[in-house]
């Protein structure tokens, strides 16, 4: 395992995925860590040896899976972002923030050459979510974390999600070139790309999968701090390798998102009692 390339490494990962990518829900319930396991005890020691350190050492007990369509950072990272509105404690207050901080993205988009008419029906759709967590629908009904999933699993709410956050993503590099012009290259022949290209072949695209700088910059715009935790195979001694991209004070978001990524996909953890 320790030989593989990281092409190799993703297409094992992709195999894992592909029997059941087109039929699992867009985001899956939470389950157990152990289930996530089991799927490499026959195949990968060093795979296991990493998971029973996030399990042991780390404390984490959950995985909820994404679908693997190559939209799966921005699906795991919105949900994850909302769900912590959701926990919150301060909820009126971070709700109001967070719409907040998002109607704040909307001339960075309209900078960046973005019509509204392309983007306000996205915003909105987001908008409404994190809004339905204090201000009840027209049913009666505030957000539960039921009904967060069931958003989430329907494919024109959450892919409207999705569509948005790489809308402010490709706006946050276009309208900021000199802090990624450095760091940008062809995911697919490893060339120099131009920033143009950049954002519309891998930023904008739908089913295309985010790097650093698309995860750097999409954090940056929603002022959120999160890990990345990195599942690879390649650590002689079991341990995961937790990647922050940190955006605000640790005091003002002690306990940021976890995302669990293995090459070419994104999942989230989750610690639950």
């Amino acid at each position: 395992m320790a030989d593989l390339t990281p092409l190799e490494l993703h297409q094992m990962t992709q195999d894992l995925l592909h029997n059941s990518a087109s039929d699992r829900p867009l985001i899956s319930d939470s389950a157990l860590l152990s289930v996530l396991r089991e799927e490499y005890e026959r195949g990968s020691g060093s795979f296991v040896q990493q998971i029973d350190f996030l399990s042991n050492i780390r404390g984490f007990t959950h995985i909820r899976r994404t679908r693997g369509d190559g939209d799966c950072f921005y699906r795991s990272l919105a949900f994850a972002w909302i769900s912590r509105l959701l926990h919150s404690k301060n909820q009126t207050l971070d709700v109001a923030k967070a719409i907040s901080l998002l109607d704040s993205t909307l001339p960075t988009l309209e900078a960046a050459g973005f019509e509204k008419m392309v983007y306000e029906d996205f915003h909105d759709v987001i908008v409404s979510i994190v809004r339905q967590i204090v201000v009840p629908e027209p049913s009666g009904a505030t957000l539960s974390p039921a009904l967060l999933l069931e958003a989430f699993q329907d494919a024109e709410v959450s892919n409207c999600i999705v569509v948005f956050l790489r809308f402010l993503t490709s706006a946050t590099i276009k309208t900021d070139p000199d802090s990624y012009l450095p760091y940008l290259f062809d995911p697919e022949t490893g060339d120099d790309i131009s920033l143009t290209d950049f954002c519309n072949r891998h930023v904008e695209a739908c089913g295309k999968e985010a790097d650093n700088v698309q995860i750097s910059a999409l954090t940056r715009a929603l002022k959120l701090n999160i890990e990345i935790a990195y599942l690879d195979g390649h650590s002689a001694d079991g341990s995961v390798n937790f990647v922050p991209f940190q955006n605000l004070p640790e005091s003002d978001m002690p306990n940021p998102p976890i995302l669990l990524y293995r090459p070419g996909h994104y999942d989230i953890l989750e610690k639950q009692p």
